[in-house]
């Protein structure tokens, strides 16, 4: 971790502490300004949404004014970096925000705090149930429910087709399991040369397979087992099999192997698309894509964007019915056509923009994104320090599969680390 980043982590921490002081006081703030004449004004906070989606927001908080002419809503944006400390300045001086856009990480770390309603407490059965239950579920921590799911991204597999077929493999029938995968890239290395594909060491190589980085009371690492052995050592064979190129390759290494078909395939989010049809227009060509083949979870890791109402809110009960608003299915579907974002919503994906393709690798990819929403699920929500751990877990497994180090001993100074840095 840099120096930059050590600060800003002490200064997050410093800040969380106040904010559960602040929460320890008990009842919300109280914001007389915010009421005129029986009418109420919500702050709602957004992260580098402007100038973008300006028009589709301006639509949907005058829809919603209209239906609820008590309500006026001011919308605020600010930078990713920028919105976290404001937030939490902003409750401390009580002058809390009502309804904020926050990650996942962050939105169960404030309700971790209490610092964030339980929507559990406020929503009907039937609310709760529109959302995919495993995106739904990845804000719940002891049952309580730290924020709702906006919109969110999930991997899909690109393939280049060129390559599949000369190693003898039918791309009308892609593997659906990461065994199913590695059997592919051990036959496309052993027909032709080629790797199947490059993969970055992290943490969500843990959640792929089901096995949990933490306790379950977030206290401490529960990843030393023989399940995490074997998965480790299964990786290293791999790679040492040419099967998954033998580094720790960040995304644009990545690009860079497939846009020049050292790789058949790639594991990532739409967002791919463009740099392979800049970098590589004849390899864009030749690519499809296709549901991201599961692990022994069965599970398709997502990155959601929440909406969360801070429990210092003078409106709380306004503030999570415009939040309820906000993520409901028709203003979801509308947002997801405006921004190229997949929906939380299930009723979301019925539209025909997520059911029909053109067969453009573009709508391929939206299709069967949409369709892997229902195995979707964040993986390191409720994670303390979750980049310091992140980061101690890359160091070990480049230790044990690049650098070769014993897979049980590495992994057991890494349990030791993991609970060192969830004390801090």
């Amino acid at each position: 971790m840099t120096k930059k980043a050590k600060g800003r982590l002490r200064l997050l921490v410093s800040m969380l502490a106040l904010v559960v002081l602040l929460s320890s006081c008990g009842g919300g703030g109280s914001k007389p300004e915010n009421v005129n004449g029986g009418k109420v004004t919500l702050q709602f906070w957004t992260i580098a949404l402007q100038p973008t989606f300006t028009p589709y927001f301006n639509r949907v908080i005058a829809d919603y004014e209209e239906k609820n002419p008590n309500v006026k809503i001011d919308w605020k944006d600010y930078p990713y970096d920028a919105v976290t400390n404001k937030l939490l300045t902003s409750i401390a001086s009580g002058s809390s925000p009502d309804v904020v856009n926050l990650n996942t990480e962050f939105a169960s770390q404030m309700g971790s705090k209490g610092a964030v309603v339980d929507m559990n407490e406020h929503l009907s059965p039937e609310e709760k149930a529109a959302y995919f239950d495993g995106i739904y579920n990845s804000t719940v921590i002891n049952g309580k429910a730290y924020a709702l799911p906006w919109y969110t991204g999930t991997e899909v597999l690109y393939m280049n087709t060129k390559l599949v077929k000369a190693a003898g493999l039918d791309p009308a029938h892609p593997p659906k399991t990461r065994e199913e995968l590695s059997e592919w890239g051990r036959q496309v290395n052993r027909k032709i040369g080629k790797a199947g594909y490059a993969q970055q060491l992290v943490s969500k190589l843990f959640a792929i397979d089901g096995i949990p980085i933490l306790n379950k009371e977030k206290t401490a690492a529960a990843f030393n087992t023989p399940e995490a052995v074997t998965m480790i050592d299964n990786l290293k064979k791999q790679m040492e099999d040419g099967v998954v190129l033998k580094e720790d390759a960040e995304f644009s290494q990545q690009v860079k192997y497939y846009a020049g078909e050292q790789v058949a395939f790639e594991l990532a989010g739409p967002t791919f698309i463009n740099f392979i049809k800049t970098a590589a227009p004849d390899v864009y060509k030749n690519t499809i894509a296709v549901p991201v083949p599961t692990g022994k979870a069965d599970v398709r890791l997502s990155n959601t964007m929440d909406l969360v109402v801070p429990t210092k809110s003078a409106h709380v009960d306004e503030a999570v019915k415009f939040a309820v608003f906000l993520t409901n299915a028709e203003s979801q579907t509308a947002f997801s056509k405006a921004a190229n974002t997949l929906p939380s919503t299930k009723d979301s994906i019925k539209d025909p923009y997520f059911t029909q393709s053109d067969q453009s690798l573009e709508a391929q990819a939206k299709v069967v994104s949409a369709q892997s929403l229902d195995k979707a699920t964040d993986y390191m929500v409720g994670v303390p320090n979750a980049k310091d751990v992140n980061s101690a877990v890359t160091r070990a497994f480049q230790n044990i599969i690049l650098n070769g180090t014993d897979t049980k001993q590495t992994l057991t100074a890494l349990e030791q680390e993991v609970n060192d840095i969830l004390k801090q």
